[in-house]
């Protein structure tokens, strides 16, 4: 695959500058959107609320595969990193009013922690844009 197959963008995140990183990855058919969660630039949306942070993520998940030109019917993959099993209901809550219609495969984990500990979900998107 020729460096003109792959785009990448940003989101503004200060984590990506630091890191290294692209929120989002286009190569071939696939857009890949990275760890993303409810920070918005230096802000933290929804603190203490998973289901506010998981509407917040997926949102901005969304809102990167946009920058390809593709919507919510395009995501095939989710993935959802929480710190707490007890928000297990509260995020699928968040997923399923967002992706029903869509149905992609997805995946959820309880996971020891982030970089940040105010954070408490963290998700993931792969979209597909062939025919």
């Amino acid at each position: 695959m020729t460096s003109e197959a792959v785009r990448r963008v940003q989101s503004g995140s200060p984590w990506e500058e630091s890191f290294g990183f692209a929120r989002a990855v286009a190569a071939g058919d696939r857009v890949l959107v990275g760890g993303t969660t409810s920070f918005k630039g230096t802000v933290l949306y929804g603190e203490g609320d998973p289901y506010e942070q998981a509407k917040v993520a997926f949102t901005s998940a969304v809102e990167a595969i946009a920058e390809f030109g593709l919507g919510i019917e395009s995501v095939i993959r989710t993935r959802m990193y929480l710190t707490h099993a007890r928000d297990v209901d509260a995020v699928g809550r968040a997923h399923q009013e967002l992706f029903d219609s869509v149905r992609p495969v997805s995946t959820l984990l309880v996971v020891e922690g982030f970089v940040d500990p105010r954070i408490l979900v963290e998700v993931e998107l792969e979209a597909f844009r062939g025919a």
